[in-house]
Parts: structure tokens; sequence; C-alpha cells
């Protein structure tokens, strides 16, 4: 995969097919800068591996958090790793449109979890139900942040800003670490995406999966926390 990211043409998304989803085949990728998804409908197999050129990412200082986020925070509690299964379900969900979660996909990242290279944040509302999550894989500094689904109003977003708190709270405000979305869609724009050349990402990565992963999405870190948005 590295000799066809190589030669993949700037603006080109697409740069291989084929290969497994065994962990270290994912692990790999993430540090190359790589991310599966099928090439078939709903997301079977063919394989692809893709490096989007321009690729999204979320800068840790520029999440957009509105007032009507902060006060919907305020009604949910947040949790790491609380129930990996299950967002990872609730981003699958066959009613979605543009949906490619297959059922192979998610044992792939199940068994990422298991091995603590997947992580999930959860966001809950005041019955405990869950409403919203993100899961991605986590490659020292960097986050690849993979799906995330909300089931309430501002769940989905709640679960990112929290995320981004974690990726912060490492004693340097998250210097070096990296937060990957894949593409900037009008929706991720609205909450701080912004767009940068693949090369620019690739200069990124490999700064940030030098690093340590954060505190709070450090293997066997988890548990549930207090009111998202309460610290």
């Amino acid at each position: 995969m590295a000799a066809a990211l190589a030669a993949a043409e700037p603006g080109e998304d697409l740069v291989a097919t084929g290969a497994d989803l065994e962990p270290s085949t994912l692990l790999d990728a993430y540090a190359l800068g790589l991310f599966p998804m099928g090439l078939g409908g709903g997301g079977r197999r063919p394989i692809g591996w893709w490096s989007p050129d321009p690729r999204g990412v979320l800068p840790l200082d520029g999440f957009h958090e509105t007032r009507s986020l902060r006060r919907s925070r305020r009604s949910f509690t947040t949790s790491v790793d609380g129930a990996f299964a299950e967002v990872v379900a609730g981003c699958a969900d066959p009613s979605r449109p543009g949906r490619w979660i297959t059922v192979e996909v998610r044992e792939a990242y199940l068994r990422l979890h298991r091995l603590g290279h997947a992580r999930s944040v959860e966001v809950r509302d005041a019955s405990g139900a869950l409403v919203g999550g993100v899961y991605g894989v986590v490659v020292g500094g960097l986050f690849a942040g993979e799906s995330m689904f909300s089931r309430a109003t501002d769940a989905s977003k709640a679960a990112l800003a929290a995320l981004v708190e974690l990726l912060r709270d490492d004693g340097a405000g998250g210097e070096g670490r990296l937060l990957d979305v894949q593409w900037r869609t009008d929706h991720l724009a609205s909450l701080g995406v912004v767009e940068i050349s693949r090369a620019a990402y690739l200069a990124r990565l490999a700064r940030a999966v030098e690093l340590p992963p954060p505190p709070g999405l450090a293997e066997g870190a988890g548990g549930a926390s207090g009111p998202a948005g309460g610290a």
C-alpha cells in the first residue's frame, strides 16, 4: 500500500484495492494515512484503500461550539469505551443513507477495539439511553474518526466535542495531535473541520503517530464521565 500511495496522483482519493481487514493491516494502513471502505454496494467488497486529497481534519483549537450545543451538552453524559459495539451498530444502521459499514467491517473494528486500538465516545441522555457516539482508531497521537451517529439533537456533536477535549487533555493542549475526519462536509465544516492537502496531512501524520495516546484514550482508560461539557 505504501507504493500505491506514493504513486497516487494529486486529487486521487482511491489509491489501492484488495488486501484484508486484519488488525496489523489496518494499523499499518492508518499509520500510512489510508483507511478502508468497500467499493461494492453498501460497503461490500472489494475493499478500497483511501487517502483523500484534500483531507478533512478538525483542528483541536478550532472546534466550533455554539451556545445551543453548550446547553445541549449539559443534559448529556459521556463515556469512553462504555458501549463500543453499540456505537458501531448505531453508525451501521441500515436505514442511514450512504451506509458502508458491513458485518465484516464491524467485526474488524471490534477486533481492533479488543486489542486497545479502536475507541469510542458515547453520549447518553438523562434516562441513560445511548443517543449518540463516535468511534475511530488511535495510533499514537492520531485519532482517525470512522463514523458517528445521533438519535437526539446535538448528540453526535456532543460526542465530537468530548473527543476534542480528550485529545487536548494531555498537558500540552493537544499539540501535535491529529483528528482525522476523512472528508470535509458542510455539516463537519460548521463544526470547524477544514481541508488540507494530502502532502500536508501526511507530514502532520508522521509527527502525530510518534506521540503517546492522550491519557483519556490510552488503553485501559474508560468509564463514565459527568455531564458533557461540564468541565
